[in-house]
């Protein structure tokens, strides 16, 4: 699941960007936590019913990719039959088959079109859920800061130790489920572009 990484990978730059510091953080007595977002991302209500919603989307947009990518897989192997044994200069001059071929990489072009807005609209739509997940986090995050009186907040994944005492995962895992069990996660389009004139 790639988009799951690419989607962990934005987390943690946010959670990472937006830690919560105090001028007196470093000093001693500081109140520190540490959270593990990844941990949270996929053991959440929110990040799995996010996660199982792109996935569903992505197995949609393939599904309706897979008729034409199919059509245009058999319509190749027919081309390839033709082709076979044939020079160059033999298939040059069958005016029907340099049509054939002509039309079949038109479709095969279009197809790529498609196949490349919809991976795009799939990478839009990603970054709207996790857009989305993190808005729904940010509430819950500052609670878990104001009861736990922290000055500093590190990801688990920035430190090489932190003992087991100063985790708040579990609690922002537990105030998330109970405020965001479920993410709204719509598929994201992005409008044609009108053709360029020539």
């Amino acid at each position: 699941m790639s988009h799951l990484k690419k989607l962990l990978f934005a987390f943690a730059l946010l959670i990472g960007s937006a830690s919560f510091t105090a001028p007196t953080a470093a000093a001693q007595g500081s109140n520190v936590i540490a959270i593990d977002e990844v941990k949270i991302l996929r053991e959440s209500k929110a990040g799995k019913d996010m996660a199982t919603k792109l996935n569903n989307i992505e197995t949609q947009m393939n599904n309706e990719l897979t008729p034409e990518r199919t059509t245009l897989q058999n319509e190749g192997k027919t081309l390839d039959g033709k082709l076979q044994g044939k020079s160059r200069e033999q298939v040059n001059a069958d005016a029907a088959l340099v049509s054939e071929l002509n039309a079949y990489q038109a479709k095969a072009n279009a197809f790529a079109a498609k196949a490349q807005k919809a991976s795009q609209e799939f990478s839009l739509t990603e970054r709207v859920a996790l857009a989305t997940f993190n808005k729904a986090l940010e509430p819950v995050l500052l609670q878990v800061i104001q009861e736990k009186n922290a000055q500093l907040v590190v990801s688990k994944s920035s430190v090489i130790y932190s003992a087991d005492s100063i985790d708040a995962t579990a609690l922002v895992i537990q105030k998330l489920d109970a405020a965001t069990p479920t993410l709204a996660v719509t598929r994201q389009k992005i409008p044609d572009q009108p053709a360029n004139p020539q």
